[in-house]
């Protein structure tokens, strides 16, 4: 597995060895004695989530303000741009995002650590979504940051307006919203 650095360090985009032949491929998703050994990172996944979005979904931008999940995110079917928000305001990059395109060809993973506002909008026809995450769903501490915060300024490759939810669509401005110490 080779890491690609990003523009905030503390994001990582994981890329496999991937195998494959006129049958098809094989790579390992996840491997914890490799992950600890090429990141450093000794995190224990709890939960494991799997989504379906249509093209145009926006999801976002998500994230719990207890119980706090660090999540690798990998595309099983299409394409999405995948989008991380630091929240967390004793970090340099407090209020910087990445994002980067993921999808079943490119095989690439992005682990977002707790501390970030997370959200991805669906780039082709359909897409399918894994999280791994470092704990559980708590709807309770569950927050939502506009997508468009103008603050944020995220630059999403939309050809016209997302689908949102409506839940999606009450999120709240980055400057009013409840963010890590």
């Amino acid at each position: 597995m080779n890491i690609i650095p990003t523009t905030i360090p503390d994001i990582l985009i994981l890329e496999p060895k991937v195998f494959g032949d006129e049958r098809g491929f094989f790579f390992e998703s996840f491997n914890e004695r490799a992950w600890r050994d090429i990141t450093g990172l000794d995190v224990r996944f709890v939960q494991h989530n799997h989504s379906r979005s249509s093209g145009g979904v926006l999801r976002g931008l998500h994230y719990q303000i207890r119980q706090p999940q660090g999540k690798l995110v990998r595309v099983i079917t299409g394409e999405v741009f995948d989008v991380a928000v630091d929240i967390r305001k004793s970090s340099p990059t407090f209020g910087g995002w990445f994002g980067t395109l993921l999808s079943a060809e490119n095989k690439q993973q992005m682990w977002i650590p707790a501390g970030f506002a997370h959200g991805f909008c669906v780039t082709s026809d359909v897409a399918e979504f894994l999280y791994l995450t470092t704990d559980y769903w708590a709807p309770e501490h569950e927050r939502c940051i506009a997508w468009n915060d103008t603050d944020l300024g995220i630059n999403w490759p939309l050809r016209a307006e997302p689908n949102v939810s409506a839940k999606d669509m009450a999120g709240l401005a980055f400057r009013d919203a409840d963010l890590f110490p």
